[in-house]
């Protein structure tokens, strides 16, 4: 009995030490060296400088354009939090359905999750051109000329156009998590509501969206959490955080601070405060989560 729960132990381990390698060595000890870099004013990455505390974090509090950067990350997040769940659960319930085609149709719209950053930013960065790009030609084609935009470069629709195609690219990922939700739900359910003459909407309101409540808070953290730490290769490749900095994210401020500003200490300052961020929020979630699920 001992030697079976030691062989247990054992296959628990050998499971989990990679994953655990790995954390360790590419974010907690990364972590812990950006964190003691952070007190530090130097333009090396390997360390050195002079010990200045934590008036990087002071610095980094007071730069403007940080602020601006965490506020169109926030609301990056946002943005592409509400969408892709909304488009995700609705073509997941669409696709539920037996009818022809759909199957061609769920592939169509999976696609996408399979192009890089760097090619989806390169194709929507065509698609967007005020000069060649698609959209403003079918806009002009279908007689919506008066809603053309130049849609990187305006201020004001730059940053909702790159969520936009953040949306684009994920909305198959979510659809299919919400599509095995969908397939854990009993139909005797469905079929019972009918019975007491329950309408679409009532059946979508009383089962699927208490059936599916793990599902939906799974996919809220994922996206939300994503639309803080996967945005920088979008806005570095469409728009390199302009104009104005109205696309300027996070990640492309602190990057540019490591590399072009060579304010390493800043930048690992910034770091650990983003960080901070995402798991105040990343929190509020599971708390959330367990909440629920403590109710049921």
């Amino acid at each position: 009995m001992k030697s079976r729960k030691l062989r247990d132990r054992i296959f628990i381990i050998t499971m989990v030490a990679p994953a655990l390698i790995l954390l360790l060595a590419f974010v907690v000890v990364p972590l812990f060296i950006g964190a003691f870099t952070s007190l530090f004013q130097t333009t090396s990455m390997t360390g050195g400088g002079t010990f200045i505390g934590l008036k990087n974090y002071v610095f980094a509090l007071q730069d403007d354009v940080f602020w601006k950067s965490i506020k169109n990350t926030l609301y990056y997040a946002v943005f592409i939090t509400i969408a892709k769940n909304a488009l995700g659960l609705g073509l997941a319930l669409l696709l539920a359905k037996k009818m022809r085609g759909l199957t061609l149709f769920r592939v169509a719209v999976f696609i996408p999750v399979t192009f890089s950053f760097i090619v989806t930013g390169v194709l929507w960065s065509w698609i967007y051109s005020p000069v060649f790009g698609i959209l403003n030609e079918f806009m002009r084609t279908v007689g919506l000329g008066g809603f053309i935009q130049e849609w990187l470069s305006d201020p004001a629709v730059a940053m909702t156009s790159i969520c936009v195609v953040d949306v684009w690219k994920w909305t198959g990922f979510h659809m299919v998590i919400y599509m095995a939700g969908l397939q854990k739900i009993s139909p005797d359910l469905y079929e019972s509501a009918a019975i007491d003459g329950a309408g679409a909407w009532q059946k979508f309101k009383s089962i699927t969206v208490p059936q599916m409540n793990a599902t939906i808070v799974l996919n809220v953290l994922i996206a939300f959490t994503g639309g803080f730490v996967q945005n920088y290769d979008l806005v570095k490749v469409m728009t390199d955080g302009g104009p104005f900095n109205s696309t300027e994210v996070a990640l492309t401020y602190i990057v540019r601070n490591l590399l072009k500003f060579m304010n390493v200490g800043k930048a690992n300052a910034m770091t650990i405060i983003l960080v901070l961020i995402v798991s105040v929020f990343g929190f509020m979630q599971l708390k959330i989560m367990t909440k629920e699920d403590d109710d049921e």
